[in-house]
């Protein structure tokens, strides 16, 4: 039997990694990207010179700069950083929706790892949690899973 299981280490500083951020909720995904960078920097060993930040206006935006990062083949992955909250109306959930599909279709498509780091809450209050400058910073788990997703397509190409 074969397992198959990445690390979260990258054994390479050569790696470049993107990083789209909305700027609609910005002081939230402000948090988020700190958390991001600083994992990819600590954890992965990624330098900062190999990290590229595109602000992009919201969340609605991402799928075409991510189309447009994979089709430039320099990134071994790209985080999406956003954040979406309910309001009166149903527009969030058309929003998360086409983002999550778009998404998903570049991804596989191409074989790249595109990291879903949008945030999707009822309020305000539950964002600013999720977003915690020390504790709760969904920012780290997004860095985790995409230095994980690199390593395992790295393994797999062996």
């Amino acid at each position: 039997m074969n397992i198959i299981e990445a690390k979260t280490i990258i054994v390479s500083d050569k790696i470049n990694i993107a990083i789209i951020v909305s700027r609609f909720n910005k002081s939230i995904n402000n948090n988020l990207l700190d958390g991001v960078v600083n994992t990819l920097i600590r954890v992965g060993n990624v330098k900062e010179n190999n990290i590229t930040i595109i602000w992009v206006p919201g969340v609605y935006e991402i799928p075409i700069i991510a189309n447009k990062l994979v089709h430039i083949n320099k990134y071994k992955a790209i985080v999406t950083i956003g954040t979406v909250i309910k309001g009166e109306t149903n527009h969030h959930y058309y929003i998360v929706n086409e983002c999550v599909s778009r998404l998903s279709e570049i991804s596989v498509n191409n074989i790249i790892p595109i990291t879903f780091g949008i945030l999707t809450t009822s309020n305000i209050e539950q964002a600013v949690k999720r977003s915690g400058i020390k504790l709760n910073n969904k920012g780290v788990e997004i860095a985790l899973a995409t230095l994980e997703m690199i390593n395992l397509i790295y393994n797999l190409s062996k």
